[in-house]
């Protein structure tokens, strides 16, 4: 299967950015200013090394795992960490850190940035406005509350998380989910 690549500028990270065409493809975002000043042979060498993330392939493959509070299996059942932790352990291996046990109302019961401090901890965090594919988002539902949701960013207009009553799916990056957003975090390169 042949697949496009195009490599988009975006003047504003929150931008929709439309399809070139009706063809499958994966959208790169690119620096303006860093690669609009490569020569064409560079450019061209800068494509070969650009790839989607294995991180994105690993979480599709959880697409239709049901979910499941405080679970981590793919096919059997998982809740938006255990999304991430199930796609940390196929790419890295062995989990830095199990989380503790939380309830579903955990971040209400109480105002410490638990997941967004784990984050610190194991990936690297960047601006939220630049986020790209294969980065972990997290998001609050209120502004005085704690992110409690995360979700794996596949593109800049959509991510995959784990949504009760749904389970795992690929879903639209909307205003609605960006006006939420509160962290953004990136896996590390290579081997852990």
């Amino acid at each position: 299967e042949k697949r496009e690549i195009i490599y988009v500028l975006h003047p504003s990270p929150l931008e929709k950015v439309a399809r070139a065409s009706s063809r499958e493809t994966d959208e790169v975002p690119l620096l303006a200013t860093s690669y609009s000043l490569l020569s064409q042979g560079e450019k061209e060498e800068k494509r070969k090394h650009i790839m989607p993330p294995p991180i994105i392939s690993i979480a599709r493959d959880w697409i239709g795992t049901p979910y499941r509070h405080q679970a981590s299996l793919k096919n059997v059942g998982c809740d938006c960490l255990g999304l991430i932790r199930g796609v940390w352990r196929e790419r890295f291996g062995a989990e830095p850190e199990l989380p503790p046990a939380y309830s579903p109302d955990w971040a209400e019961a109480g105002l410490d940035e638990a997941l967004a401090n784990a984050g610190r901890r194991h990936l690297i965090e960047v601006p939220k406005l630049v986020f790209q594919e294969g980065d972990v988002l997290l998001f609050r539902w209120k502004p005085h509350l704690p992110a409690k949701h995360a979700g794996i960013a596949t593109s800049r207009t959509a991510m995959i998380h784990a949504q009760d009553g749904a389970g795992v799916c690929e879903v639209a990056l909307s205003s609605w989910w960006l006006r939420r957003l509160a962290f953004v975090f990136r896996f590390p390169q290579g081997e852990i």
